[in-house]
């Protein structure tokens, strides 16, 4: 999760996503593969992947002082709470879901506590809405704002959550008491990107845009989020020279941000850019999401580059030990990899069908619709197709795509 000076991609896209431990049924669905055969390099100069954390730069150094401090007092909830934070942090910019993990570890004596105090309770609720665990979030969030109804960072995290399950309505209510209480663009930015997929996505363009440009002191945090609902709401309009723009604008603040990473990347790739979107994401292997992006990149390319089948079986590994450990927090990119890179259209569509079960952004509207018509289901493709018309979501993309079952229901 990012607080109040940075922008809210506490999922996962990949994500986002993140944590590692969602339980949800499927071990019986068909969706386990037969396990591959070890990828073993026959290169010594390969490289598998890049560990980006350095041990002693900063962030890390701080994050071995807390830990220490936290060592030597354990029922310290204002040190518990700085390290926790820190973690989420982490988890966030390194794409590294086990710094989630060392989050909760720290939270521990709170963890099941009825009314732990109210930064506490935020980020459970931010780690729990990183598991997928939606409900127990917004019950947290819930309980903070009934104890603060001023905390900022509760609002801004329960309209991103409800963003997330397609909630437009609750998001924007969430939405008000965090424009009078975050400073500078963080109340705009997240209204806007709630009203971007809710019908109203050009006018809401041009007020961030007109508000990202009368603020040029802004945090590189909220500039980077700024620009990045602007990027994704140009694109879903149609406007992709503009969505470019202001992809490369982000990315020219210097911040390594996972999710950018990967919206541009589905913005070339969307137009058969295939070279670079890899050459985007060369070395990003790190975070799940990232790795696919990259993978499908190199699958399209001729000849595929040496690094493809590294990649390839790194990815298939880790969906595996994902499901041992019953974790389903990234069905959405297993989906896409399922149809993509395995061609298997049918598992393709259970993992989709399961993921919309959990939570429904534009990309969960988009696989849900694209396996469908893949495996031929177009009854499976109807809640996709319903949201779409009930939110009024302007995305060029998915009217492309609906359009198929359109036009198939005609004949």
């Amino acid at each position: 999760m990012l607080f109040m000076n940075l922008p809210p991609r506490f999922r996962n896209p990949w994500p986002n996503k993140i944590s590692r431990f969602l339980i949800a049924l499927g071990l019986g669905m068909g969706l386990l593969t037969a396990p591959a055969e070890p990828f073993l390099p026959t290169d010594g100069s390969q490289v598998l992947e890049r560990l980006r954390a350095k041990p002693f730069d900063p962030a890390t150094q701080h994050l071995h002082e807390l830990r220490a401090r936290l060592a030597a007092d354990p029922t310290n909830p204002a040190v518990a709470w700085e390290f926790a934070r820190q973690c989420i942090e982490l988890s966030r910019s390194e794409a590294n879901p086990r710094y989630l993990g060392r989050a909760q570890g720290a939270l521990a004596r709170w963890w099941e506590a009825a009314t732990p105090p109210v930064n506490v309770l935020v980020l459970r609720a931010t780690i729990k809405q990183s598991q997928h665990d939606f409900t127990n979030a917004l019950a947290d969030l819930n309980l903070a704002l009934q104890r603060d109804h001023a905390n900022a960072q509760a609002w801004l995290t329960k309209a991103t959550v409800l963003t997330v399950l397609g909630d437009y309505d609750g998001a924007r209510r969430a939405c008000v008491p965090l424009i009078q209480l975050a400073p500078g663009l963080i109340g705009l930015t997240a209204a806007v990107s709630v009203s971007s997929l809710n019908g109203e996505a050009a006018s809401s363009c041009r007020l961030l845009s007109q508000a990202l440009a009368g603020q040029p002191n802004a945090s590189t945090g909220d500039k980077l989020w700024a620009l990045t609902v602007l990027a994704e709401a140009s694109a879903r309009l149609g406007r992709l020279a503009e969505a470019e723009g202001y992809y490369k604008s982000a990315l020219a603040l210097g911040e390594h941000d996972p999710y950018l990473l990967g919206a541009y990347a589905d913005l070339l790739l969307d137009e058969d850019r295939d070279r670079e979107a890899a050459t985007l994401l060369a070395g990003e292997v790190n975070a799940d999401a990232l790795l696919l992006r990259l993978t499908l990149a190199e699958a399209r390319l001729e000849p595929r580059p040496a690094s493809y089948a590294a990649h390839l079986a790194l990815l298939q590994a880790r969906f595996e030990a994902g499901h041992w450990r019953g974790d389903f927090v990234h069905q959405r990119e297993e989906a896409r990899y399922t149809l993509e890179l395995r061609h298997e259209p049918a598992a393709a569509l259970r993992l989709a069908q399961a993921n919309w079960r959990v939570q429904r952004e534009p990309a969960d509207v988009r696989i849900l619709l694209e396996t469908a018509g893949a495996a031929g289901d177009a009854a499976a493709a109807q809640p996709a197709l319903d949201f779409i018309r009930e939110k009024k979501l302007e995305d060029v993309q998915l009217v492309k795509i609906a359009r198929q079952f359109t036009l198939a229901s005609a004949q």
